[in-house]
Formats: C-alpha cells, sequence, structure tokens
C-alpha cells in the first residue's frame, strides 16, 4: 500500500516545482491546530459562488484567487468542480494540472471522480486529497479500494445535507440535486467505514448565507465518528469559526463566500484572516 503524506507534499513541490515556498515559510510550521479552508467553486473553468446550492454568482480567474491565497499562506484549499458530476464527465485533468502548479498549500479537489484512474491521475498531478461525493453511494467499492491503495488521508467524504419538513434532514447528492434516502449520521458512518480520512460537511440550507454553521449538525456528526469534521456552509466571521469549533466539535472549518465576497453588497475581494485573529479566535496558543 502506498501512502501520500504531507511531508510528500512539501518535498514535491519543493523539488518538482522547483520553489522553496513550502519549505522556508514559517506557516508551515505553525499551522493552527483547527485549520482554516477556503473553499472554491468551479464552473467551465471560472470561480463561482452559490447560495444554497443555486444562484452562482461569477467570481473570477481560480488561477488568481489561488496565487492570492498562496501569498497569504492559508493552511490547506479545497476545489470544487460543481458541474463534473452533473454533465456526467471527468475531472478536467489539463487545467487541474495548471492549477496545481500554481496552488502551493495542500490542494483538496471534487467534482466527476468515478474511477481508481481518477485517483492515480490526480495524485500525480499534485493533487493531495481527492474528495468524493456521489461516488459515496453509486460505488462504495471503489472508495474502499482507493483507501487501501492511497490511504485514508488521501480520500474525504463530501456529504451535503439539506433540511426536510419536522426538522428531518437529508443527505443529497449530485449538487444538491438528488437525496440518496440516507440520514446524515448513516452517511458518516458508512463513509468511516469505507475508510475516508476526513469529512467535508456541509448544510446547503446555510451554505452561502454567512448566517452561521449549522452547529446542532456539526456535533451530531463530530460526536459520532472518529475522523476529522470539515464544517462547511455558512461561515461569515472568525466567530463563526470558534462556534462550529468549540461549539460543534468540527476539526478544521471551510468557508466560500466569507474569502470572496466583501461588504453588505458582496464586491469580489480574495481575503483570508489574520494568523494572530485565527489563533485567538479558536485558542490555538
Amino acid at each position: 500500500m502506498k501512502i501520500f503524506t504531507g511531508s510528500n507534499f512539501i518535498q514535491r513541490r519543493a523539488i518538482v516545482l522547483g520553489r522553496p515556498y513550502c519549505v522556508a515559510s514559517w506557516k508551515w510550521f505553525n499551522m493552527l491546530r483547527h485549520r482554516v479552508i477556503p473553499c472554491l467553486l468551479l464552473k467551465n473553468r471560472g470561480l463561482v459562488k452559490t447560495s444554497r446550492f443555486k444562484d452562482e454568482i461569477y467570481i473570477g480567474d481560480p488561477i488568481n484567487a489561488i496565487r492570492i491565497f498562496n501569498d497569504k499562506e492559508v493552511d490547506e484549499l479545497v476545489l470544487l468542480d460543481i458541474a463534473a458530476t452533473r454533465e456526467e464527465r471527468e475531472p478536467d485533468f489539463e487545467f487541474l494540472e495548471e492549477i496545481a502548479s500554481e496552488c502551493f498549500m495542500p490542494l483538496a479537489y471534487g467534482g466527476g471522480v468515478t474511477k481508481i484512474e481518477h485517483f492515480h491521475t490526480l495524485l500525480r498531478l499534485g493533487v493531495e486529497k481527492i474528495i468524493v461525493n456521489t461516488a459515496l453511494h453509486s460505488n462504495p467499492e471503489m472508495i474502499r479500494e482507493a483507501a487501501s491503495i492511497f490511504g485514508s488521508q488521501a480520500i474525504i467524504a463530501s456529504i451535503d445535507v439539506k433540511r426536510r419538513l419536522f426538522g428531518n434532514r437529508d443527505v443529497m447528492i449530485k449538487s444538491g440535486t438528488k437525496s440518496v434516502g440516507l440520514k446524515p449520521l448513516e452517511a458518516a458512518l458508512n463513509a468511516q467505514n469505507l475508510g475516508v480520512g476526513e469529512i467535508l460537511l456541509t448544510s446547503i440550507d446555510h451554505e452561502g448565507e454567512m448566517m452561521g454553521y449549522d452547529l446542532h449538525l456539526i456535533e451530531l456528526i463530530s460526536q459520532a465518528v472518529s475522523i476529522p469534521v470539515i464544517a462547511s456552509g455558512g461561515a461569515g466571521s472568525i466567530e463563526h469559526f470558534r462556534q462550529a469549533v468549540q461549539q460543534g466539535g468540527a476539526s478544521a472549518v471551510s468557508a466560500g463566500s466569507m474569502f470572496v465576497f466583501y461588504g453588505k453588497h458582496k464586491a469580489v475581494l480574495i481575503s483570508y484572516p489574520e494568523y494572530s485573529a485565527l489563533e485567538e479566535a479558536l485558542q490555538e496558543s
């Protein structure tokens, strides 16, 4: 079994890409215990932002955004192609190779991953973690095989949750368009049993609203599984990060709108909080 580790990331970025950024940067030796991860949505090689998985707004060029996040030394980056699965096509490997060559932080990618060969190709291009959503339910044995070959730390289970009547919640696939007939807890336990290393847990109802995470959902899943849970959907402030970690029990937090919009009119501005502010809010020191 071949294991892809974080040390592989540092070595490959330094040697293959010929830049000492990761090795020289102090941030890699002082990374927050609870990671704060920008989540970028890719569609037709452009960045978009959604609200409740709808109402797409064009943000700009992903390469430019990644370069800004490089400069801000973010902990990790999530890139999701929201059209690949719906359009039943494989990842855009040519474009992802270009993105990976510009990304000097751990990169996680999801969208259109349906074959073991896709894992091989993405990892070879420089993607550190593969995010799977629909395939968790359509081809669970592939996920189990991938975890065996590449190691659990290379695979993230994306679980998208939508609220129903009477407080019920359903797990959705294909960018939130289809229910799989499972409750979030069942889906999370199934994913853990398949061997994934993390869960990216997104509340569809909170996504893009910037009013805070679904803390009850985060707590429910975090307490039930032994693998890290990344809270996603709804962050609008550093205080929301604190709540997800301290009240919800999340191991990491992810946000989209908070890092690409500014002000009440949502002008496009790529940003990331100061390390000291995150450290204080998350009580890392």
